[in-house]
């Protein structure tokens, strides 16, 4: 890394959302609300950007651990805002309080855990596993 995060660093994005997004089973009697796995991806993007420029080049983060409670619904359309607030950092390891929104009320709240991982290592242990 080329800079250490400091802690309480917060990084904020707003994603606006529509069907691609929506719970696979709607429609079945089910509204069309936003599913958990891609609020949990929002809320990893944020994280990751959160992270990004302290980063050099030949760096990436990846996720190793989410821990969240999915707290409300939200209806496809709205705009969901997510907020990644950098609580602890270990060596090469961030971990991010994590909290979505919608126009509303809090969504998800939770915490991820993140490792800045250099990518031609990350790229020859891949390469490794799909011989």
């Amino acid at each position: 890394m080329k800079s250490r995060p400091r802690i309480g660093e917060v990084g904020e994005l707003a994603i606006p959302t529509d069907m691609k997004h929506a719970v696979e089973f709607h429609g079945d009697g089910m509204p069309a609300v936003v599913s958990t796995p891609n609020i949990i991806q929002f809320l990893e993007r944020t994280a990751r950007h959160t992270l990004a420029p302290h980063l050099e080049a030949d760096e990436r983060s990846v996720g190793l651990e989410i821990d969240i409670r999915h707290l409300a619904p939200t209806p496809v359309g709205q705009t969901i805002h997510c907020r990644a607030q950098v609580i602890a950092v270990e060596d090469r390891k961030v971990t991010f309080q994590i909290e979505a929104r919608d126009q509303h009320e809090v969504i998800v709240r939770g915490l991820h855990k993140r490792a800045v991982i250099r990518m031609e290592s990350f790229s020859r242990r891949v390469k490794e596993k799909s011989r």
